[in-house]
């Protein structure tokens, strides 16, 4: 399993939670956004970690299953960032 935690840095959140009656913890609303959907692990400390996660639709995932794809997608992206950037007559292709 890859490691789901992406950076070691954690930063207490002021307050604190308790589950209420129904089991249920409310999270601060600046943490969460209604596009994401979360995985929940925990250890033997207790401690819970959310990871956070997306839905992609079922006729773009063939992209993140293509190891050639995804990284000729990504090479294009930092291409991008870095200027490499062309104007193409769309009407010639």
């Amino acid at each position: 399993m890859t490691s789901i935690i992406k950076d070691e840095k954690l930063v207490r959140i002021p307050g604190s939670v308790k589950p209420d009656s129904k089991r249920r913890v409310v999270l601060p609303g600046f943490l969460v956004r209604e596009d994401i959907t979360y995985h929940t692990y925990s250890n033997s400390a207790g401690q819970i970690v959310l990871d956070p996660q997306v839905t992609v639709p079922a006729s773009e995932a063939w992209l993140f299953k293509n190891p050639d794809a995804i990284a000729a997608v990504r090479r294009g992206l930092a291409e991008a960032a870095q200027g490499k950037v062309s104007k193409v007559d769309i009407s010639t292709l």
